[in-house]
């Protein structure tokens, strides 16, 4: 195990109607006016909003708000937020939604104080200042509530960038699983990929000696695959609904991951995707985690081994191990297409001739993208070739 130091500050806030409380967090962390930001109309529609508003008056707390966040969010609203927080005096930003609301909301944090763009953040520059945000999450996937990672789309060339600074992290986080329980199967089992995936880029290391977070990261899987059918079977099955949202957040906050070299090539291969194409962001690592584990699995057969016989249960064929290797994401795109999720180009609407673009966005060039294995641009292009002629 690597040397480490681990941060999560956080304060979460678990359970059936905590959204009711969501003032007094904000006051107990400090907040005095807040930019409340959110996304399209199903908050509105649900009351959500009205919950909440109602909640910063009874606690005193001022707000003007910010709705239309995209999925995939992009920097035109982003600026809107920071020109309205500076003109508002907002010293707060309360995020009710999923990832690409929180995301959105940590740019405009780490925008108000800066004096540049905001998107130099998302160019390679870490943030050093940013306001406190607090979350009402409606959605289990991305794991922003938690994490300090925000990912933003730029509108001028479709590029989807990333940053991430301990600074983001949110003060708060208000999770209530029945705020997810309106949500389409699609949805659901969108998030529930992300999650997988955010357990998986972590999981596949080259790291020695890792057994407690190679065991942690284990349970969030196993938990995922029991978990998932019964909320896609039964959208109001609270308790199914509790551990997933949990599941994901702990799934991003660092925890399984800590002390061990990451990868984050499937999440890079797939932010091509989703910004060329617009489409879910769990959809589109649905398509490109297997694709991606089928190219580099011989680099180290035993630790897809050992995600085949713990997380699904294959036999151990000792005689030839790659047969079990293989059969383990089989099984893992089995679970996936069983799911709903679409398992190559054609079912997620992507193109095989668009591969150049998207190798090319990558930004790879002539280097090599480092992680579990090192992808080159060529390497790039056959994953995108794999996950296009993907079947079952």
């Amino acid at each position: 195990m690597e040397n480490f130091n681990f941060y999560s500050p956080t304060e979460f806030v678990f359970g059936m109607g905590r959204e009711s409380e969501c003032g007094e967090y904000v006051k107990k962390h400090g907040g005095h006016k807040v930019l409340l930001h959110y996304g399209g109309g199903s908050a509105v529609r649900s009351g959500l909003l009205d919950r909440v508003k109602e909640s910063f008056e009874k606690s005193g707390v001022g707000y003007c708000e910010l709705g239309g966040v995209q999925p995939n969010p992009r920097d035109t609203l982003v600026y809107k937020g920071i020109e309205l927080c500076r003109c508002e005096g907002a010293d707060m930003i309360v995020a009710v939604g999923g990832g690409s609301v929180i995301d959105s909301a940590k740019a405009i944090a780490a925008g108000v104080p800066y004096e540049g763009d905001f998107w130099d953040f998302y160019s390679g520059k870490a943030p050093e200042k940013a306001l406190p945000v607090g979350v009402v999450l409606t959605i289990a996937a991305a794991g922003s509530e938690g994490s300090p990672d925000s990912v933003i789309t730029k509108e001028e060339g479709m590029l989807k960038r990333g940053t991430g600074a301990d600074i983001l992290r949110p003060k708060f986080s208000i999770l209530d699983p029945e705020l997810t329980q309106t949500l389409p199967p699609y949805q659901t089992a969108c998030g529930a990929t992300d999650i997988m995936a955010h357990v998986f880029e972590r999981y596949f290391t080259n790291t020695k000696d890792v057994e407690i977070t190679d065991r942690l990261c284990e349970a969030v899987l196993l938990t995922m695959v029991k978990e998932t059918p019964r909320v896609i079977s039964d959208p109001d099955d609270y308790q199914a609904r509790a551990n997933i949202m949990w599941a994901g957040m702990v799934a991003h906050n660092n925890i399984v991951g800590v002390g061990r070299q990451q990868d984050w090539n499937s999440h890079g291969l797939e932010h091509e995707l989703s910004g060329l194409y617009d489409c879910a962001h769990g959809a589109g690592l649905a398509v490109i985690m297997p694709a991606w584990m089928e190219f580099v699995y011989k680099h180290d057969i035993m630790r897809f081994c050992q995600m085949a016989t713990r997380v699904f249960s294959c036999d151990m064929d000792y005689a030839c191990p790659e047969n079990t290797a293989y059969e383990g994401i089989r099984c893992f795109r089995n679970f996936l297409h069983s799911i709903g999720m679409p398992i190559n180009f054609q079912e997620l609407g992507a193109r095989e001739e668009d591969i150049p673009v998207l190798v090319e966005k990558l930004g790879i060039g002539s280097g090599k993208r480092a992680g579990f294995v090192e992808l080159s641009s060529e390497d790039a292009a056959e994953i995108y070739r794999i996950a296009a002629h993907a079947e079952l």
